[in-house]
This record gives C-alpha cells, structure tokens and sequence, in this order.
C-alpha cells in the first residue's frame, strides 16, 4: 500500500476536526511519519478525537434507621414545664441594615476623585442656545379607536389631560369620570383643578404588535396641553425606559426590542406656563 493510501486512511479514520487540524500542522507532501507525530502531537494537547467514557461507581446506600424521639420521655417528672399560648410567644430577628454602593448616598460629597467630563453622543450648540438642544417625546397613540397624542413627561407627578383636548377626541368622556376628591394637584406655577379620574385603555401602535396600557388619566379643568401627559406614576408600573443615547426611542415593560418612536414636533419656545387659572376669584 503506498503512502499516499495510508495518509488517506488515517485522514477518515481521524474526523473532520482532526483531519483539518492535521493539514494545518503539516504542510504537502508529508510522509505518513509526520503525520502521525502531528496527530498524537495534537490530541495531546487537545484532547481531539477522544471520546468520554463513564466509569461504573459501585454506588452503596446506606440506609440508617433513626429512633423515633419521644419529647415527653426526654422530660423527666420533676422538671417544671409551662406552657404558653401560641399568641403570647414573641420571637425576637436580628435585622442588619444594607448600605447601597450608589454615589447619591455618600456621606461626604467633599471627597470626590477621578472626576471624568460626560462624553456628549451629538454636537453641542453655541453657547447660550443649550436650550435648543431638546427634542419632543410626543408620540402618537389610539384612545377608544381614537387618535391622539401623548407626552412621556418624567417630570410630570400622574398621568393627567386636559379637559379640552379630551373634549375634541373624546366628547362623551363625563359620563365615563371617576370622582376625586381630597387631592391637590400643582404645576410649576399655578394649582392644578382636577375634575375627576378617566378609566381607559391606550393603546402605542407598532408593526411587530402593538401594547395596550390600562391607565386612570386625572382630568385638569385648566389645562392647557394638547396632549395627554403620562407621568412618572405609569413610568413605574408598566417599566417605560426613553433612550437618548443614538436614535431616540421608548421602550415599554421587558422587551427592549420593540422600540417606539417619537413623532417629530416643531420646537417652541415659550415662557408662558402651560396652565392657565381659571378660578381665581
């Protein structure tokens, strides 16, 4: 048999792991010597080729027969026993406080090093138009087969409407209100009057499938917006996380995959407060 026939052998004797690592190592024409030392050279250190094979244990069990221990026999009778109702016992917990590793709640703020400038992800304005670097988080959303648009406002206590705004989408909306009552609501310049909760579903379309949010929206009287404003209390319940970093976009709950976008809004700049006080006296 020639040597070219014993190479081939060995070559489909060995696998294709093995055979490709072999070709590797050794460069043509190799004599069936060099490939043989290449191969024991390469399942030494690599262990291709070897197969696990289990060991037969002889397992044993050992099955120990515990006496039964009587209590009442353990006492003898000139020991004293009282016994208390199960209401009366009081157990007594070691409880150890745990500190977080946040730096919000360091003790000492004077201490700081290694303090690094933020990497800033899109171009900086001129000076003294920082303002104009902010984008809407308006997006648009079906209220009963409705739609309309909301503000994802952090800011932003409970997630409250407008009556007008609410009276142009959804004109039969009193007879679906929930009453309140002893509860102030306040904005950053005026006080808020809410005229009751609204019950509804929301629902943020998307391709892949769409969510629907169950939410309790706080009517406003004097309100303004035109839009509905979900707050922080909805940002808690249903995990809603808005990502600046490249492309803006909110998540909701879990699934970070299913991106929704924002809708483009014209930025306006205005100082006058979007609550307006309609009971002053």
């Amino acid at each position: 048999m020639s040597d070219s026939m014993i190479n081939m052998k060995i070559f489909r004797s060995s696998g294709g792991e093995l055979e490709h690592s072999i070709k590797c190592r050794c460069v043509e024409p190799c004599s069936t010597e060099d490939y043989i030392n290449a191969m024991e050279d390469i399942i030494t250190r690599t262990r291709i080729g070897k197969t696990w094979t289990r060991i037969p244990i002889e397992s044993k069990m050992c099955i120990e027969e515990k006496e039964e221990y009587d209590l009442d026999s353990a006492i003898s009778e000139d020991t004293q026993v009282e016994y208390y109702p199960i209401e009366n016992i009081t157990a007594f917990f070691e409880v150890t406080e745990v500190h977080t590793h946040l730096p919000q709640y360091s003790e000492d703020f004077h201490n700081l090093i290694n303090i690094q400038d933020a990497i800033m992800c899109k171009i900086k304005p001129a000076r003294g138009k920082g303002y104009t670097a902010g984008a809407s988080c308006i997006t648009s959303i079906l209220m009963n087969d409705i739609k309309a648009k909301v503000n994802l406002d952090t800011g932003a206590f409970c997630t409250c409407v407008g009556k007008d705004y609410l009276q142009a989408i959804l004109p039969g909306w009193k007879s679906h209100l929930l009453q309140i009552e002893g509860v102030q609501f306040s904005s950053a310049s005026n006080n808020m009057y809410p005229l009751g909760i609204l019950d509804t579903n929301l629902v943020f379309p998307h391709p892949t499938g769409s969510v629907r949010m169950k939410t309790e929206i706080v009517v406003i009287d004097n309100c303004t917006s035109q839009h509905i404003i979900i707050g922080n209390d909805y940002f808690n319940i249903y995990g809603i996380d808005i990502n600046n970093h490249k492309d803006r976009y909110f998540t909701i709950g879990e699934n970070k995959r299913k991106k929704f976008a924002f809708v483009n809004m014209p930025k306006q700049i205005s100082v006058i407060s979007s609550v307006e006080d309609t009971h002053k006296e």
